[in-house]
């Protein structure tokens, strides 16, 4: 994706997010609620750069039903050469089964240029639990097996004129099994602090990931958020590191809670 790429899809993020909440006012119980959000941050691990990141997260509730639908963009560049690509988009479908149990659907891809992965798609379903459900403090837990497929880039020695292969390009699908746990806790009325884990477990590489965030209300509708994020793969490809390390700075703009 390129940069006039991407500030297309800033564009259109932006108008997603825009129309949601209208078509959420038209609702009741029944309508969308989420956020989007614009950030800056600093990279260190595989880049070492500032980049512009963009993200959406919303969900509807349907009686027993909630669909959700996430998507992250992160895009940098350094001296002019692009240094950061990476999609994220996701989706979930979960059905309450009692208070505070219940089963979901997971989708999720990723794409990211400087990974060593083409791409890494993950279908997978199970159980998830609220643990902790007041009005101050939510905590939810989820998890189950899946299929995952990881798609990952040859690997060049660039070192030899012409460069020759290392190792082919492959695909390779595998049993896959996730595990999430989501913490939220609103100090005040204005500040809250979240704590996002995830694990993506398979034969060829698990994904680990948290983000730690605090936000801070600053109208009915907007949010200053600053957030630090930690990505580890337990088996990279060769020649890339096995932790990302990502601090961001974020302006939020929330709907339909």
């Amino acid at each position: 994706m390129t940069f006039s790429q991407y500030l297309k899809l800033a564009a259109f993020a932006g108008a997603m997010t825009i129309a949601l909440p209208a078509h959420a006012q038209d609702e009741t119980s029944n309508g969308w609620s989420g956020e989007g959000s614009l950030s800056a941050g600093v990279t260190t691990g595989n880049t070492e750069t500032t980049d512009l990141g963009l993200g959406v997260d919303v969900a509807r509730e349907m009686n027993v039903w909630t669909i959700g639908l996430q998507a992250t963009a992160d895009y940098g560049e350094t001296d002019g050469a692009e240094t950061k690509n990476r999609i994220f988009l996701g989706s979930n479908l979960d059905r309450q089964i009692n208070d505070r149990l219940f089963g979901f659907g997971q989708l999720s891809y990723e794409r990211d240029e400087f990974s060593g992965f083409e791409s890494r798609a993950f279908i997978g379903a199970g159980l998830g639990y609220d643990v902790i459900a007041s009005d101050a403090t939510q905590w939810t837990v989820r998890g189950g097996p899946g299929l995952k497929i990881d798609e990952i880039e040859a690997v060049l020695d660039m070192t030899v004129t012409p460069a020759t292969v290392l190792s082919p390009a492959t695909t390779e699908e595998s049993f896959g099994a996730t595990a999430q746990s989501n913490f939220a806790h609103a100090f005040n009325d204005n500040v809250a602090f979240t704590n996002d884990t995830s694990v993506l477990y398979a034969d060829t590489s698990t994904q680990i990931g948290n983000i730690a965030a605090i936000t801070a209300t600053l109208t009915d509708t907007l949010s200053a958020r600053v957030s630090f994020e930690v990505r580890h793969d337990t088996n990279p490809v060769m020649g890339f590191e096995d932790t990302d390390t990502i601090s961001r700075v974020s302006l939020v703009y929330g709907f339909g809670k």
